[in-house]
């Protein structure tokens, strides 16, 4: 007998076969959020980096 899929939610675990579909619907849209999410997390990153060095060159170049 193959192993449910289960996911864990609020540290609790649950067999998403024995959840409702309503349940299974607010699952995939969080899915879907943080796969949109993920990527403008790494762009602010990114972004925020750049600014520190702009800010640190400026600085630098107002100390001279």
């Amino acid at each position: 007998m193959a192993e449910q899929a289960k996911i864990t939610i609020n540290d609790k675990e649950y067999a998403i076969d024995d959840l409702s579909n309503e349940a299974k619907s607010y699952i995939a849209q969080i899915q879907l959020i943080d796969q949109k999410v993920a990527p403008i997390r790494a762009e602010l990153a990114i972004l925020q980096t750049a600014r520190d060095t702009y800010s640190n060159s400026l600085n630098a170049e107002l100390a001279d």
